[in-house]
């Protein structure tokens, strides 16, 4: 199997876990959302939200770090694992007790108080979890990442619906995440256990300084990224309270879980990136060149689609409660077409040692969204919130281009482009002649013409097919 197979078969490994993955996350928010109530999934977002801040420290950028240096090295896989898990127990108690100190000072109810601590718990787990996946990450086996993905959402929809069913609150939907990630963690600690290195914990300074040197830049980057992209919901809460929050997060929540797009092939594509960059550079601007057109043609259509059917979508998935989120999906949506464009070029970043240019731009962004968050959201609430992310990701992904283009090959965008905006547009004028038939149906024959429409504008050519599914490598 050639490198350019192997990222296609680890992408679709991925991708099928996630397309498992999808309808059951899909359900979890549908069922929470109207179980709930506005203001109650409000805190169960503030509560996801605000720990993810504080669970940068736990993670520390080592998990980053992993998959480049074993991707090199696969030798060095027992040394990371053995001196970095001390590390991550001793970041993991500090993260708590910085959790617990600001929930005293910040002095929320005592519900919210509890739900935090249980998620807290969650993302603890989470965090050693992800430091398995690296390794798992590094020798290019995404099928083990994969069912650790699906068996997280099966235990989670399934005990949740069973904790719906019985009355249970808030409380114990959260306690369940808590229960999820833990099982997931044993699991992928027996995978390690199984199939690759028994860790021998061990205390080697020089090691421990190396890669705490090596990491600070994933750690920084990783910092000022989720300030920047969770801090509205932070703000929300404390300017407007948790209904502003709901509906924010109602809309939010449903392009989280189109993340699985991008992060499913940057996923794939970091150890082969990393490789590239020191032994095929001609190779990685093809990867690169490849990646960025199969994420600008996926990302585009989903836009223009949700803007066109958003109303419809909400109140499918939420109810009536949930109607005033419907404008703030419409502009929210539109981060989609960028954020799937930064997640490859911050992997790029990260593949090619400018991990310290990735940083500097994301101190920036996350300056101008606090900045761009101030001013909208005291007077225009979560529509203020929404419009600042679309800005703030726009700017992200602008700055990342450009950087990327002076640092490896420069991308013919408007030929990139031109092709996909006509197909988005001819399949927008289809949604709008038919928009009141079935959303399913429409949804379906939509993406089939929009395919067609590439096609025949010779957007996808044929020796984009052979590299992924015949013989043809990136070259």
């Amino acid at each position: 199997m050639n490198t350019a197979q192997k990222v296609a078969k680890n992408t679709g490994v991925l991708f099928f876990a996630q397309l498992v993955s999808y309808p059951l996350g899909f359900l979890y928010v549908m069922y929470t959302a109207r179980y709930l109530g506005t203001e109650q999934f409000g805190v169960l977002s503030f509560a996801l939200a605000f720990t993810g801040i504080f669970m940068v420290l736990a993670n520390m950028g080592f998990g980053v770090l992993a998959v480049r240096e074993i991707a090199r090295d696969k030798s060095l896989a027992k040394k990371y694992l053995g001196n970095v898990i001390p590390i991550k127990i001793i970041l993991s108690i500090i993260c708590f007790g910085l959790i617990v100190l600001s929930m005293k000072y910040l002095e929320y109810p005592e519900q919210t108080v509890r739900v935090v601590y249980f998620i807290t718990a969650g993302m603890l787990f989470n965090s050693f979890t992800e430091l398995f996946n690296s390794l798992f990450k590094a020798f290019e086996k995404m099928e083990y990442i994969s069912i650790g993905t699906i068996g997280n959402k099966i235990i989670v929809l399934s005990l949740t619906l069973f904790a719906i069913f019985r009355g249970h609150g808030l409380v114990t939907i959260s306690a369940i995440y808590s229960f999820s990630s833990l099982i997931v963690f044993i699991y992928t600690l027996f995978i390690c256990l199984w199939k690759y290195v028994v860790p021998v914990i061990e205390i080697d300074r020089d090691f421990w300084k190396d890669s705490v040197k090596k990491a600070l830049p994933f750690f920084l980057s990783a910092v000022v990224n989720i300030i920047a992209f969770k801090i509205d919901i932070i703000m929300l809460s404390t300017i407007k309270g948790d209904e502003a929050v709901g509906y924010y997060s109602a809309a939010y929540r449903l392009l989280e879980t189109l993340i699985f797009i991008p992060a499913a092939l940057s996923t794939s594509l970091y150890p082969v990136f990393s490789n590239f960059h020191i032994s095929a550079k001609n190779a990685l601007n093809s990867a690169y060149e490849k990646s960025f057109k199969f994420l600008l043609i996926t990302g585009l259509p989903i836009a223009v689609g949700t803007t066109l059917l958003a109303d419809r979508i909400i109140l499918l998935i939420y109810g009536k409660e949930f109607y005033p989120a419907i404008p703030a999906l419409q502009i929210l949506i539109w981060t989609i077409p960028v954020i799937f464009l930064s997640y490859m070029l911050g992997t790029l970043f990260a593949s090619i040692n400018r991990q310290v240019l990735s940083l500097k731009i994301g101190i920036f962004i996350t300056a101008l969204n606090i900045i761009i968050n101030l001013l909208l959201i005291p007077k225009y609430s979560f529509m203020g919130a929404a419009l600042a992310t679309v800005i703030t990701y726009t700017a992200s992904f602008i700055l990342s281009f450009y950087f990327i283009s002076r640092l490896t090959c420069k991308i013919p965008i408007l030929n990139f482009t031109l092709g996909p905006l006509a197909a988005n547009a001819i399949m927008g004028i289809f949604i709008l002649t038919f928009i009141e038939g079935n959303i399913f149906l429409l949804v379906a024959s939509s993406a089939a013409i929009y395919l067609i429409i590439l096609s025949l504008f010779g957007v996808v050519s044929k020796r984009d097919y052979n590299t992924l599914f015949k013989k043809g490598e990136f070259l």
